[in-house]
């Protein structure tokens, strides 16, 4: 049986029936979130673009955070798809290799980095499913959060193509 994909509007960082939420972080991975979590992030001296970092949850309503960085979009000629191909691939292999089996996703890069959410939705989407694909039993749930109609049209449209 594979992994449920599906999508829903709302506050990732109030999701409760996940083992972790993804945080689409910055290279610093300073970027907020509590003390006891900014503590732990600083430890891991940053993440590279499209690499995936996990650390607990302390104060949200799961176990896990997942922080990868995704890209800032310069035009799509930059390596952009790449790296947000592995952004999604990465957490996802972070969360296989920690026992994780339910996880949500934001749509990465899609705020203030400027990706294209059309373009965006697709490789998220596919990356995903090929993932799950290659990877028969990892995940139960793999849910897409998203924080307005706009973004979860998108993800649903690309989901049902």
């Amino acid at each position: 049986m594979g992994a449920l994909i599906e999508t829903v509007m709302g506050d990732i960082t109030k999701v409760a029936d996940v083992e972790a939420i993804v945080n689409a972080a910055n290279n610093s991975l300073l970027g907020g979130g509590g003390v006891e979590l900014l503590k732990e992030c600083a430890g891991l001296h940053g993440c590279k673009t499209g690499q995936a970092k996990l650390t607990g949850a302390y104060r949200l309503p799961c176990k896990y955070v997942i922080h990868t960085v995704g890209p800032i979009w310069h035009g799509g000629d930059s390596g952009e798809p790449e790296d947000l191909r592995n952004a999604y691939h990465n957490s996802l292999q972070v969360a296989s290799d920690h026992g994780i089996r339910r996880i949500a996703f934001p749509s990465i890069s899609t705020g203030v980095y400027h990706y294209p959410l059309e373009k965006a939705a697709r490789i998220a989407v596919k990356t995903v499913k090929e993932f799950c694909e290659a990877n028969p039993g990892q995940f139960e749930v793999v849910r897409f959060v998203l924080f307005n109609e706009r973004t979860l049209k998108a993800y649903e449209d690309v989901l049902s193509a």
